[in-house]
């Protein structure tokens, strides 16, 4: 979801950034009820497929934020001053209404984030 809203508001804010997304343990798909609140919106990230973290690559990078999986356990990369840690629940096996309330919870950290760009 926050990899759909950085792109939607980069383009709509014309943000030249770069936007990746990966978890330190991914999924195998993205959630349908993730799919389902995206479309909601008018995103469409049904062609997004979970990536795995490559602790090398986050070097290329300025900003790296963390949902609030306490990824710095899991990726000691992520142990450095450009983490931002957002703390946002992961709704996955939780119903759509938990998709829906996180959603608006990463919309407007990413908007938030890519205005202050």
């Amino acid at each position: 979801m926050a990899e759909g809203f950085a792109r939607y508001f980069a383009r709509r804010l014309n943000k030249d950034v770069h936007i990746e997304s990966a978890g330190t343990s991914p999924a195998r798909e993205v959630s349908p009820s993730a799919i389902q609140v995206m479309k909601e919106e008018g995103i469409d990230i049904s062609s997004q497929r979970p990536k795995r973290i490559n602790p090398q690559s986050l070097r290329e990078f300025d900003i790296v934020i963390s949902m609030g999986c306490d990824a710095r356990s899991s990726c000691p990369a992520l142990s450095d001053e450009r983490v931002i840690d957002w703390g946002i629940p992961d709704p996955i096996g939780k119903p759509v209404s938990e998709y829906r309330r996180v959603r608006d919870m990463i919309k407007e950290k990413v908007r938030s984030l890519i205005e202050s760009l």
